[in-house]
Protein backbone atom coordinates (compact mmCIF):
# COMPACT_ATOMS: atom_id res chain seq x y z
CA UNK A 1 0.00 0.00 0.00
CA UNK A 2 1.48 3.03 -1.30
CA UNK A 3 0.53 5.73 0.98
CA UNK A 4 2.07 8.80 -0.80
CA UNK A 5 0.80 7.71 -3.68
CA UNK A 6 -2.03 10.82 -3.69
CA UNK A 7 -0.05 13.37 -2.04
CA UNK A 8 0.81 16.38 -4.42
CA UNK A 9 4.03 17.41 -3.46
CA UNK A 10 4.40 20.36 -5.99
CA UNK A 11 4.83 23.81 -4.55
CA UNK A 12 2.12 25.54 -3.95
CA UNK A 13 1.94 29.35 -5.24
CA UNK A 14 -1.07 31.55 -4.94
CA UNK A 15 -1.98 33.43 -8.02
CA UNK A 16 -2.70 37.33 -6.86
CA UNK A 17 -3.48 39.85 -9.32
CA UNK A 18 -6.55 41.67 -10.98
CA UNK A 19 -7.20 38.87 -13.30
CA UNK A 20 -10.37 38.20 -10.61
CA UNK A 21 -12.17 41.03 -11.91
CA UNK A 22 -11.73 40.03 -15.77
CA UNK A 23 -14.78 39.43 -17.47
CA UNK A 24 -13.79 35.73 -18.16
CA UNK A 25 -11.69 35.60 -14.79
CA UNK A 26 -12.75 31.92 -13.68
CA UNK A 27 -11.29 31.31 -17.05
CA UNK A 28 -8.48 33.19 -16.60
CA UNK A 29 -7.69 31.43 -13.50
CA UNK A 30 -8.37 28.02 -14.80
CA UNK A 31 -5.46 29.13 -17.65
CA UNK A 32 -3.07 30.44 -14.65
CA UNK A 33 -2.75 26.97 -13.04
CA UNK A 34 -2.29 25.33 -16.18
CA UNK A 35 0.16 27.56 -17.14
CA UNK A 36 1.77 26.74 -13.51
CA UNK A 37 0.88 23.19 -13.60
CA UNK A 38 2.62 22.64 -17.15
CA UNK A 39 5.59 24.36 -14.85
CA UNK A 40 5.65 21.77 -12.01
CA UNK A 41 3.68 24.09 -9.58
CA UNK A 42 0.31 23.80 -8.04
CA UNK A 43 -2.10 27.39 -8.39
CA UNK A 44 -4.24 28.63 -5.98
CA UNK A 45 -6.58 31.47 -7.36
CA UNK A 46 -9.11 33.03 -4.69
CA UNK A 47 -11.94 31.71 -7.58
CA UNK A 48 -11.18 28.55 -6.05
CA UNK A 49 -13.00 29.37 -2.81
CA UNK A 50 -16.35 29.18 -2.48
CA UNK A 51 -18.89 31.75 -0.74
CA UNK A 52 -21.88 30.68 1.14
CA UNK A 53 -25.18 31.53 -0.46
CA UNK A 54 -26.80 33.97 1.89
CA UNK A 55 -24.42 36.49 2.87
CA UNK A 56 -24.50 40.63 3.25
CA UNK A 57 -21.88 42.18 1.01
CA UNK A 58 -19.60 43.64 3.87
CA UNK A 59 -19.84 39.69 5.06
CA UNK A 60 -18.97 38.29 1.57
CA UNK A 61 -16.06 40.63 1.68
CA UNK A 62 -14.83 39.95 4.89
CA UNK A 63 -15.26 35.88 4.01
CA UNK A 64 -13.67 36.59 0.83
CA UNK A 65 -10.44 38.72 2.59
CA UNK A 66 -10.04 35.60 5.16
CA UNK A 67 -9.86 32.88 2.66
CA UNK A 68 -7.09 34.44 0.21
CA UNK A 69 -5.28 35.52 3.25
CA UNK A 70 -5.29 31.38 4.54
CA UNK A 71 -4.66 30.31 0.85
CA UNK A 72 -1.44 33.39 1.10
CA UNK A 73 -0.66 30.72 4.50
CA UNK A 74 -0.94 28.04 2.47
CA UNK A 75 1.18 28.61 -0.18
CA UNK A 76 4.85 28.49 -0.72
CA UNK A 77 5.06 31.26 -2.60
CA UNK A 78 3.21 33.77 -4.85
CA UNK A 79 3.12 34.49 -8.07
CA UNK A 80 1.88 38.10 -8.90
CA UNK A 81 -0.29 40.02 -11.67
CA UNK A 82 1.79 43.86 -11.00
CA UNK A 83 0.45 45.19 -14.29
CA UNK A 84 -1.03 48.97 -14.15
CA UNK A 85 -4.94 48.45 -12.75
CA UNK A 86 -7.32 51.34 -13.35
CA UNK A 87 -4.65 54.09 -13.51
CA UNK A 88 -0.92 53.89 -13.01
CA UNK A 89 -0.53 51.65 -10.07
CA UNK A 90 -0.92 48.15 -9.88
CA UNK A 91 -4.08 46.71 -7.84
CA UNK A 92 -4.19 47.60 -4.36
CA UNK A 93 -5.27 44.68 -3.35
CA UNK A 94 -2.88 42.67 -4.73
CA UNK A 95 -0.10 45.09 -3.46
CA UNK A 96 -1.54 43.86 0.02
CA UNK A 97 -1.30 40.27 -0.71
CA UNK A 98 2.70 40.90 -1.95
CA UNK A 99 3.38 42.79 1.34
CA UNK A 100 1.60 40.11 3.21
CA UNK A 101 3.74 37.04 1.91
CA UNK A 102 6.87 39.08 2.09
CA UNK A 103 6.02 39.57 5.56
CA UNK A 104 5.49 36.01 5.88
CA UNK A 105 9.25 35.02 4.37
CA UNK A 106 7.73 33.75 1.05
CA UNK A 107 8.91 34.17 -2.32
CA UNK A 108 7.43 37.09 -4.71
CA UNK A 109 7.86 36.55 -8.20
CA UNK A 110 5.96 39.36 -9.89
CA UNK A 111 5.37 39.96 -14.12
CA UNK A 112 3.87 42.88 -15.75
CA UNK A 113 4.89 43.97 -19.42
CA UNK A 114 5.36 47.66 -19.40
CA UNK A 115 8.07 47.12 -22.74
CA UNK A 116 11.21 48.53 -21.98
CA UNK A 117 10.19 50.76 -19.07
CA UNK A 118 13.39 50.68 -16.35
CA UNK A 119 11.66 53.95 -14.05
CA UNK A 120 8.18 54.91 -13.36
CA UNK A 121 9.13 58.18 -15.46
CA UNK A 122 9.28 56.52 -18.30
CA UNK A 123 5.47 55.44 -17.20
CA UNK A 124 3.88 58.13 -15.63
CA UNK A 125 3.52 61.67 -17.20
CA UNK A 126 5.13 64.23 -15.85
CA UNK A 127 6.80 67.93 -15.98
CA UNK A 128 10.66 68.60 -16.62
CA UNK A 129 10.78 69.25 -12.85
CA UNK A 130 9.50 65.02 -12.44
CA UNK A 131 5.89 66.32 -10.76
CA UNK A 132 3.06 64.66 -12.27
CA UNK A 133 -0.56 67.02 -13.51
CA UNK A 134 -1.33 66.52 -9.59
CA UNK A 135 1.74 68.12 -8.15
CA UNK A 136 3.16 65.36 -7.02
CA UNK A 137 6.92 63.30 -7.63
CA UNK A 138 7.13 60.61 -9.73
CA UNK A 139 9.94 58.69 -8.40
CA UNK A 140 12.90 57.70 -10.46
CA UNK A 141 15.18 55.35 -8.99
CA UNK A 142 15.24 52.82 -11.66
CA UNK A 143 12.01 50.95 -11.32
CA UNK A 144 9.42 50.43 -13.55
CA UNK A 145 7.26 49.70 -9.90
CA UNK A 146 7.41 52.05 -6.16
CA UNK A 147 11.08 51.21 -4.78
CA UNK A 148 8.65 49.22 -1.85
CA UNK A 149 7.63 46.62 -4.02
CA UNK A 150 11.12 46.42 -6.65
CA UNK A 151 12.84 46.36 -4.08
CA UNK A 152 11.42 43.52 -2.55
CA UNK A 153 10.08 40.68 -5.07
CA UNK A 154 12.23 37.87 -5.44
CA UNK A 155 12.08 38.20 -9.47
CA UNK A 156 10.34 39.56 -12.07
CA UNK A 157 8.92 38.24 -15.37
CA UNK A 158 6.84 40.04 -18.76
CA UNK A 159 4.35 37.18 -18.80
CA UNK A 160 2.71 35.10 -16.87
CA UNK A 161 4.34 32.20 -18.49
CA UNK A 162 7.43 33.14 -18.20
CA UNK A 163 7.06 33.86 -14.44
CA UNK A 164 5.67 30.42 -13.64
CA UNK A 165 8.70 29.17 -15.18
CA UNK A 166 11.26 31.58 -13.84
CA UNK A 167 9.82 31.05 -10.35
CA UNK A 168 9.55 26.84 -10.62
CA UNK A 169 13.31 27.24 -11.41
CA UNK A 170 13.79 29.59 -8.58
CA UNK A 171 12.01 27.22 -6.05
CA UNK A 172 14.29 24.49 -7.64
CA UNK A 173 17.24 25.99 -7.00
CA UNK A 174 16.42 27.47 -3.54
CA UNK A 175 15.70 23.72 -2.71
CA UNK A 176 19.08 22.42 -3.76
CA UNK A 177 20.82 25.76 -2.03
CA UNK A 178 18.46 24.32 1.57
CA UNK A 179 19.95 20.45 0.55
CA UNK A 180 23.69 21.85 0.39
CA UNK A 181 23.36 23.92 3.46
CA UNK A 182 21.83 21.29 5.51
CA UNK A 183 24.92 18.63 4.44
CA UNK A 184 27.32 21.25 5.42
CA UNK A 185 26.16 21.69 8.40
CA UNK A 186 25.65 17.60 9.15
CA UNK A 187 29.67 17.77 7.70
CA UNK A 188 30.72 20.30 9.90
CA UNK A 189 29.47 18.52 12.56
CA UNK A 190 31.21 15.08 12.10
CA UNK A 191 29.14 13.00 9.64
CA UNK A 192 26.10 12.43 7.65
Amino acid sequence: MDLGANIDIRPQVYLAGFDVFLKDGLARGEYLKLVCDQNGLKGAYPFDNEIEPGLSKKDAAARINEMNKEMILNSDALLVNLNLFRGAEPDSGTVFEFAMAYALGKPVWVYFDDGEATSLREIIPHDEQGFDEKGFMVEDFEHPRNLMLACNWTGKSRTAEEAAQDLAQYLKDEEKRQVANLLEIRALRGGL
